[in-house]
């Protein structure tokens, strides 16, 4: 078994400053790290338990097979500050039939991004 030791979720933007703006400015999370300049330049986000990097300039937006999963203690909340920062909801929250409060947005490339509240009464937050 491997032992890990941190995660990080990695993402090659086709425009580095753009999507910077948007993780950073628009979803408001917090910087890690930064390292380099020019076009090898990256920056690490906080991403919970985990991180998000984003480094260099990729030619193509990345696979619909990617997306992102944010857990957020109040979806409500997270959609009216994300709708007052301009960020386009692609489907405002709903509550699953799974029941997950889920809303959905997408960055600058396409990445859809999940993000979720799991209510007190959901079993994910039961403890035997």
């Amino acid at each position: 078994m491997v032992h890990v030791l941190s995660s990080r979720f990695l993402l090659t933007p086709t425009d580095l400053e753009r999507s910077r703006a948007f993780y950073g400015g628009d979803l408001g999370l917090a910087v890690y790290r930064e390292f380099r300049t020019g076009s090898g330049r990256g920056t690490v986000y906080f991403l919970g338990g985990g991180f998000l990097e984003l480094s260099g300039s990729g030619g193509a937006p990345p696979s619909p097979a990617v997306r992102l999963w944010l857990q957020v203690a109040d979806v409500a909340a997270a959609h009216e500050e994300l709708s007052a920062r301009g960020v386009e909801i692609l489907r405002a929250p709903v509550r699953e039939p799974w029941g997950l409060i889920e809303m959905w947005i997408a960055d600058p490339d396409g990445t859809r991004i999940a993000v979720v509240e799991i209510p007190e009464d959901h079993p994910l937050r039961y403890r035997p």
